[in-house]
């Protein structure tokens, strides 16, 4: 079976709403235009719309027509990220400093592309839920809406999503069970010192120079700390000091995240951090404060739950292009956190391009709408029965 007919006959207005929203994008817990078009499609579609839940997040209800069966949850995120566009596109973003350069917008698009499928046939056992998640972007949006029962309120036996994935093929579709994104930490780390003039350091304590002997230290936990065998990866992303040639500052700022994919690594590079930042600040005379948090955990694919996506990936794009080799990758996704608590799986769906995401150049290929919202709304039809 390829992309479903009935939904491959209204993909030109998948096109249309996923452009709108492209070009009216925003950014985590403000997505206030987004969530209204979504509720406003589901409920046009007869489909049961709460919203408010996670902030901005809308959950529909759609019970099938074939009596009795599972609860299958399918969800989509809805943030944009705070990034220029440099596209050009006629259907550009209209809001300075705000793109959605990862997709969301169509990721949104398919799910409610499954849900008007599903809506219009009813040919299926069971409930379908659709979550429409706020925040993905490290903000926690999918532990704000766990936070506020969404699982208590709208109980799922099985849940899935799904990325776009420019590095994949057209037409491909990976899913693979076991660990398959990266777990994240965020870090700050302020340097405090004693602020001269640049031409009297010795008047002083340098934190600029702390920060970078510290910036290099870290480098050494992964090559030096870390079982190699298993993935880490320590990247420092901000660095902040100083305001004048001639001024030592008083502080200095380092940030950035941590990945990895058990919880053993990760405690250790924690552990290492703050250990290096504690000598530095002794050897250079500064204090040096370090704040950690955890923003993702590991997203791990259920093994009954990537089969059952797989078999209906190859329904829809053929077996030969449904690739299931375990090969996890160090991005972070915070539908982890919904597979924490319901059993689901996570699958990348391949398009054209080669534009990675998180660029302000990033163009989303509008041919897989159709081919993520047949997957989903398969998903349904299928696992609601199982």
């Amino acid at each position: 079976m390829p992309v479903l007919p009935q939904i491959e006959s209204f993909t030109d207005e998948l096109v249309a709403i996923r452009r709108d929203l492209h070009a009216h994008p925003e950014i985590g817990f403000e997505e206030v235009r987004t969530s209204g078009v979504v509720a406003e499609k589901l409920g046009q579609w007869g489909i049961e719309v709460h919203r408010g839940i996670g902030k901005t997040g809308v959950v529909g209800i759609l019970k099938g027509e074939g009596g009795p069966g599972k609860r299958i949850g399918l969800r989509a995120d809805m943030d944009a990220l705070p990034i220029q566009e440099i596209t050009n596109l006629p259907w550009r973003s209209t809001i300075p400093d705000r793109m959605h350069a990862c997709g969301h917008d169509g990721h949104t698009t398919m799910l409610l592309g499954a849900a008007r499928y599903l809506a219009e046939n009813r040919n299926f056992k069971g409930t379908a839920i659709f979550v429409f998640q706020p925040a993905e972007e490290g903000l926690g949006g999918a532990r704000s809406m766990i936070a506020e029962k969404l699982f208590e309120r709208f109980p799922c036996d099985e849940i899935y999503g799904l990325h776009n994935a420019p590095n994949l093929d057209p037409g491909q579709i990976q899913v693979f069970p076991g660990p398959a994104m990266a777990g994240a930490d965020f870090f700050d780390i302020k340097i405090t010192g004693k602020g001269s003039h640049g031409a009297m350091p010795h008047m002083g304590r340098d934190p600029v120079v702390a920060a970078l002997t510290l910036a290099g230290a870290l480098q050494t936990i992964v090559s030096r700390n870390a079982d190699p065998r298993e993935a880490a990866v320590l990247s420092i992303t901000k660095v902040h000091a100083g305001s004048a040639y001639n001024v030592i500052p008083e502080e200095a700022e380092l940030a950035g995240t941590i990945r990895t994919f058990s919880s053993e690594t990760g405690e250790l590079v924690r552990a290492r951090m703050r250990e290096i930042a504690a000598g530095i600040g002794a050897t250079f005379g500064v204090t040096v404060t370090v704040d950690i948090r955890n923003i993702f955990d590991v997203l791990v694919n259920h093994e009954a739950q990537s089969q059952a996506a797989a078999a209906v990936a190859a329904e829809i794009v053929g077996p030969e292009n449904v690739l299931t080799e375990p090969k996890p990758v160090m991005g972070s996704e915070d539908f982890a956190d919904m597979l924490r608590v319901v059993p689901g799986a996570y699958a990348w769906v391949g398009h054209a391009g080669n534009v990675p995401v998180h660029n302000p150049a990033y163009v989303l290929d509008d041919g897989i709408l159709p081919v993520g919202a047949s997957l989903l709304a398969r998903l349904v039809e299928t696992r609601a029965a199982a």
